[in-house]
């Protein structure tokens, strides 16, 4: 006996079980005819897994180079680091400052100058409990520079970070530089002297001083 189709069997073409409501509630299928794939529903959404798959995609690649450009600022901040300590040996048979300072007390440089100046750069030798008002001045001195800070018309000579060109305050202490965990100063490496305006926060063109 022919099975009789009272409105609750199976939408899907040659097959006429007995049906339970879809994914999308449109169509009455079969278990194995009920997600929307199946049954070829005018509802289907394909572009959803893509694009899930695509963020998740994307995610990974976007974890990997965070990763990544963490990894390679420890690697810089390490190779700075190690230069530094190679520089200092060099910098302590040659750099300049008050001999008077017992060595315990020492933070040597190598002080690149403003541009314009007859020398590119000169080691020196600062005290660590020094204001960077007072390295400033006494690197001034000894380089030979204009030195206009007590005017206020005049542009200031700052003390600028080789790696992010900020201009250190006038009032922090050397030594606080030297101990930060973030963008430290150290022992042996690089500093600059430039001359900049009171609203300057931060030296532009950093790498040029070193070419």
């Amino acid at each position: 006996m022919a099975e009789l189709d009272i409105g609750r069997h199976c939408q899907v073409e040659h097959c006429r079980q007995r049906a339970l409501n879809t994914e999308a509630g449109s169509h009455m299928a079969v278990l194995r005819h009920r997600h929307q794939s199946d049954h070829e529903c005018e509802k289907l959404e394909i572009s959803k897994p893509r694009m899930a798959a695509t963020q998740r995609l994307g995610k990974v690649v976007t974890d990997s180079e965070t990763r990544e450009t963490v990894s390679k600022g420890r690697k810089s901040t390490k190779h700075t680091e190690t230069a530094a300590k190679v520089a200092l040996m060099k910098l302590k048979m040659h750099a300049d400052g008050d001999k008077s300072l017992p060595q315990t007390e020492r933070i040597y440089f190598q002080v690149f100058l403003p541009k314009g100046s007859k020398e590119k750069s000169k080691p020196m030798f600062f005290c660590h409990r020094w204001s960077i008002g007072k390295v400033i001045d006494f690197a001034a001195s000894l380089a030979s520079l204009k030195n206009d800070n007590n005017k206020s018309t005049a542009k200031k000579l700052r003390l600028c970070h080789i790696t992010s060109g900020e201009a250190l305050p006038l009032d922090n202490i050397l030594g606080t530089w030297m101990a930060k965990e973030d963008c430290p100063l150290y022992n042996g490496g690089n500093i600059i002297l430039e001359y900049l305006n009171d609203e300057e926060l931060f030296l532009k063109n950093v790498d040029s001083y070193l070419e």
